[in-house]
């Protein structure tokens, strides 16, 4: 491993986008329209919510399937990256609430 570089670090900087994690923990629950993404992550705006989901797609983590009707149908799933990464992530999310709950203490 280079001097100064680790893998962790990479992963981390990735994920730590605005809600990025959250994005992918929602669809591993399964297929998820746009709208379903939006009314789970009230917090975060149309603009940034795009913005993630097209950083998700472009990095290989999320599929976009977009369908030719009126109104627009897209839907979004996990690639198989992103099913590979995100038991991580939930292993970060359980590690987040041990921290929680010992800062309440």
């Amino acid at each position: 491993m280079e001097k100064g570089y680790c893998p962790v670090d990479t992963f981390i900087n990735f994920v730590k986008g605005k809600r990025k994690a959250t994005i992918v923990l929602h669809l591993k629950q399964g297929t998820k329209r746009y709208k379903e993404l939006s009314q789970l992550l009230p917090d975060i705006s149309d603009r940034m919510l795009s913005k993630n989901l097209k950083e998700l797609e472009e990095a290989g983590i999320i599929n976009r399937k977009a369908y030719p009707t009126i109104p627009p149908k897209v839907e979004y799933s996990l690639t198989e990256l992103g099913g590979q990464i995100s038991p991580i992530l939930k292993a970060m999310l359980k590690g987040g609430r041990l921290f929680e709950k010992r800062m309440e203490e």
